[in-house]
């Protein structure tokens, strides 16, 4: 059934809350009039995954731990299952891959995200005997992307105020917007024309094409660099330090075509979409 995905700072109470949404969805389906759902809840947390803080110090482990959170909402999300993704899902490509996994599947999802202040964040961290280091916990708030109720991965959107007991959490709208409300298929976007169509996935192609050949063009120097400029969007790709073969990037560029055929974007998203995509699996 639906995906939540959990985000905020570090130590910013999204355990707390998943907990809280995990026991709320559990006395609601205990209810007469919905235990006929046959629901079930499950937490996917870094402790479920076999991840560890120190993943999150070093782009290849937390590259690896991206692909478990990835492959275990493929494996967990459904029509019979209510999942939570209690992970940092800071960085926007990530919640746009898994928007991606549920949409796939044509099950509702949302984004709850769990504000506060950086310096109570820092502080809470702090006295935490489970806490992120210092240094590991300023990186994660500067690499920190907030989740913008425009775009349709981040949406709908539910914000709470964390560690104020005054601030709930608005279960009502959230059961509501995953379990009342009925999942759009799979190809939803638009009701497109085969004109319109077509000329979407001509630029999808091109597009990426576009941005693989700007990464392979910009490595012929032989100057390492930590990001490169790419045509379509003012975002850049990151480096992974080291050069990119012609073969990785053709099976990132397979990947998301893949993943955005039947799902149209718009046009003018597509190179930027793209390039976060690079960012979290380089």
């Amino acid at each position: 059934m639906p995906l939540i995905m959990m985000t905020g700072y570090p130590s910013s109470g999204k355990s707390t809350r998943a907990l809280e949404l995990k026991r709320l969805f559990e006395a609601k389906l205990s209810e007469p009039e919905h235990q006929h759902r046959r629901l079930t809840v499950q937490i996917i947390d870094d402790a479920y995954l076999g991840v560890t803080h120190d993943a999150y110090a070093k782009p290849s482990a937390e590259k690896i731990a991206r692909g478990a959170l990835l492959s275990a909402v493929e494996r967990l999300v459904s029509r019979e299952t209510i999942v939570i993704a209690d992970t940092p899902n800071y960085i926007k490509g990530l919640r746009y891959q898994l928007y991606c996994v549920s949409r796939e599947v044509s099950t509702t999802q949302c984004v709850v995200h769990c504000a506060i202040s950086v310096d109570a964040a820092r502080r809470i961290n702090q006295a935490r005997a489970d806490g992120y280091s210092d240094s590991l916990f300023e990186e994660l708030v500067m690499r920190y992307e907030e989740p913008n109720p425009a775009a349709k991965w981040d949406s709908p959107l539910f914000t709470v105020i964390q560690h104020d007991p005054a601030d709930q959490l608005p279960f009502d709208a959230i059961w509501d917007a995953l379990v009342e409300q009925r999942a759009p298929p799979p190809n939803f976007a638009t009701a497109m024309k085969p004109v319109s169509e077509t000329n979407y996935l001509f630029e999808l192609d091109k597009m990426t094409l576009d941005i693989i050949n700007a990464l392979l063009e910009s490595q012929k120097s032989g100057v390492p660099m930590s990001e490169v400029v790419v045509p379509g969007t003012k975002d850049k790709v990151r480096m992974p330090g080291r050069n990119l073969t012609l073969s990785e990037l053709r099976r990132y560029r397979m990947q998301f075509t893949k993943l955005n055929r039947q799902v149209p974007l718009k046009i003018d998203k597509i190179s930027s979409l793209f390039v976060n995509y690079l960012n979290i699996n380089l």
